[in-house]
């Protein structure tokens, strides 16, 4: 099972980031191709991010920072909940 991910970087796994509700939108939304890929299935664990942006031309920066202020609202969001 993949840790809890907070922040994502470039560093960050596949799978790491697909466990991460929404994040799988914001993936497709940039056409990364390894959601689709049989053969993912068996690297899911060790394919990083920044490797398969830069693999197939795909702005990682764009999709880290998407990616984490998706974490960040609701990091946001659960800080506001436990003021109440």
């Amino acid at each position: 099972m993949p840790k809890k991910v907070e922040k994502i970087n470039q560093n960050t796994t596949l799978e790491e980031i697909l466990a991460i509700a929404g994040a799988e939108k914001i993936l497709i939304k940039y056409n990364l191709p390894c959601l689709f890929c049989p053969m993912a299935a068996f690297e899911i664990k060790s394919l990083k991010l920044g490797d398969v942006c830069k693999t197939y031309g795909i702005d990682a920066n764009k999709v880290i920072e998407e990616i984490n202020n998706l974490l960040k609202g609701r990091k946001n969001k659960k800080i506001k909940n436990l003021k109440k």
